[in-house]
Order: C-alpha cells, then structure tokens, then sequence
C-alpha cells in the first residue's frame, strides 16, 4: 500500500510537470508568433523570446505560488497590494534588462535590426502580465473549485454523521421497547398465573404472535399499516382477557391498503399507555381508538377514561417519551401530536401528512 501511494505521487508530480512543460512551449511559441509582427529577424524572435519566457515564468510562478495563498486568499488585500506592486517593478526591471541585452548583443545596437514589437516596453509588460493574469484565474478557478468540493465533501460527511447518530437514537429507542413492553405483559401473565387462571395459556400464545411480530419487525425501517392495525387488534384481545367484564373498548378503522407503511411500534405504545395508565370509572376502562386514512393523510386518535384526581395522571412512561423521540426523528415536518386532559379522558391525536412521502 505504502509502495502504490509512492507510485501515485509520482505519477501525479510527472502531469503536474508535463502540462507545465506544454504550457509554457504554448507561451513561447505566442511570444514568437507576437514578436513576428512586421518583422522577419527570425534569429532575434526567437532568442529575445526565449530569454522573455523565464521572467514571465518566475513572475507567474511567484504570482500564483506565493503572493495569492499567502496574502489574497487569507484576506490581507494590502499586502497583497503593497507586493504586487514590488513584483510589477522588479518584473518591469528584468524586461528591461532583457530589451537592452537582446539590443547589445543580438541587434549589435542597431535599433532597425530590432523587431518593431520588441522595442515597445509597455507592450512587452503587457504581453507579460497577459499570461500572469491568465494562470491567475485559472488557479484562482481551481481553488474555489477545490474548496466547494471540500465543503461539499465536509457538508456529506456531516450529513452523513447526523444520519448515522439519528439510526443509532432510533435502534435504541427501538429496543426500549422491547422490555418495556415485556414487562407490562409479563405482569399480566404473572397475575393470571398466581390466580391460576385458565386464561393463561391463550394470553401466552397471544403474547407469542405479539413477540414474533416485535423481534422480526421492528427493525425494519417501516411496515405495513395494516399489520401494525392487526397486533393493535391482538393486544386489546390480550387486555380484554386481563380487564375481563371490567373493559369496554371501541376499535373503528379505514380500511387500509397494504402498500401503505408507517414504523413499526408507532401506534401500539400508544395502546399501551391507555390500558396501564387508564382508570375504571363507573366499573369499566373505556377505551376508543380510531384510525383513518385521507388521501395521503393518517390520523389516530386514541382516548382512555381516567380519574381526574389520578396521581399517576400526568405520568405518560417510558413507551409515550419514547414514540414522541421517535416522531420528532421519522416525522419531524410533518407530524403533529396533541395530548390532553379533559373530562376524565385522557386523549392523544397524532395526525401525520404525507404518510408515504
């Protein structure tokens, strides 16, 4: 592995080097065609451009090398100023040292023998910091370039992170369900079997296709509606056993299709809750639950009768905290829940739009 990321580095510093190397013969071959104008002194064109070529390339280099990271992408403009203005005059310095050498050595200082365009310094620096301007932008392009991939980048791997902690909440609020929901019913059977009850066998085995359901269910991401109605079905016949001549409960629901998902255990804490916190008044726990399917809208609403002077009336356990952590992460924009107290009713309406979205 160590011997790959060597080959690649080299093999990354040999294209770095390539463009370059094509880059600049482009430059050069530019320079000679400019300095070409109205003039056919072919030896000078192309030595003067030759010897014009390294002061462009050193004041490029330290253009885009040094002062743009150093001074321009870190905000300190003045400087930036301050020493793109020494780089303009010591570039101008070196042209004209080029433009008197080239005339000394290569014209014999005859001034005709010079190519028209090379005796103009303003059109040399010019000419000059045309290509420092151009691989300016082209680096100044590449950096934001780099930077929105890096943000990008750092925008999914927070995304990423926030997605990973939001399945763990929820794999953990997913398995406090399965004690607490455990236990409750183990209670139940425990009393029966005290009382040795004949009932017991039969809230075992309903306890069974419950658990069943749970323990293969409840990881999955979403489930059918309609199985998630049925267990509510098989859990108020579990407490119909336990209230026995004690319970009235009144079940009403749409008929649901079988395409239609929602989590799994969202409705049936809120089941739970009613019969382990409901009151009998009058010699009965009444309960009403109701659920109904508008479009792409559900709502379930679910009262249970309890005594105002309940001093567990407040207390809504773990299974309600539970689902109202689990709606604000699977549901968070389009969920509402109402809770109240009223009349000796204690009354929950969870209402969510767009259920399939």
């Amino acid at each position: 592995m160590q011997f790959a990321g060597v080959i690649i580095n080299l093999l990354n510093k040999s294209k770095f080097v390539v463009v370059h190397l094509l880059f600049w013969i482009v430059v050069w071959f530019f320079f000679v065609y400019f300095f070409s104008y109205n003039s056919t002194n072919s030896n000078y064109i192309t030595w003067f451009s030759s010897f014009l070529l390294p002061v462009t390339m050193l004041t490029t280099y330290f253009v885009v090398y040094y002062l743009i990271p150093k001074y321009l992408l870190v905000n300190k403009y003045m400087l930036f100023v301050l020493y793109s203005f020494y780089t303009l005059v010591f570039s101008t310095y070196l042209i004209i040292i080029t433009i008197i050498g080239c005339f000394i050595f290569l014209s014999n200082m005859q001034i005709a023998q010079m190519p028209p365009m090379s005796r103009n310094y303003i059109f040399i620096l010019i000419l000059v910091y045309l290509v420092v301007g151009l691989v300016s932008f082209v680096s100044l392009l590449n950096h934001n370039f780099k930077t929105i991939s890096k943000n990008k980048e750092l925008q999914n791997k927070i995304l990423e992170t926030q997605l990973q902690i939001k399945n763990q909440e929820l794999y953990y609020l997913k398995k406090q369900i399965h004690p607490h929901f455990l236990f409750n019913t183990l209670n139940t059977i425990y009393g029966f079997a005290l009382k040795q009850s004949k009932d017991t066998p039969e809230i075992i085995l309903k306890l069974s296709n419950l658990l069943d359901y749970i323990l293969y269910q409840v990881n999955k991401p979403k489930v059918s509606l309609k199985e998630e109605v049925l267990h509510i079905k098989e859990y108020i016949e579990l407490e119909k056993i336990r209230f026995q001549d004690t319970l009235k409960v009144d079940f009403k629901s749409d008929i649901i299709s079988e395409e239609i998902e929602v989590a799994p255990m969202l409705l049936i804490p809120f089941v739970e809750n009613a019969f382990k916190h409901g009151s009998l008044i009058d010699g009965f726990l009444t309960v009403e639950i109701t659920i109904s399917l508008n479009e792409n809208q559900f709502e379930f609403s679910i009262k249970n009768t309890v005594l105002e002077n309940d001093e567990n009336l407040n207390i809504e356990g773990i299974g309600l905290e539970n689902i109202k952590k689990r709606l604000s992460l699977l549901y968070k924009n389009n969920h509402q829940l109402q809770i109240e107290n009223r009349d000796n009713w204690f009354i929950i309406n969870l209402k969510i739009i767009n259920l399939t979205a």
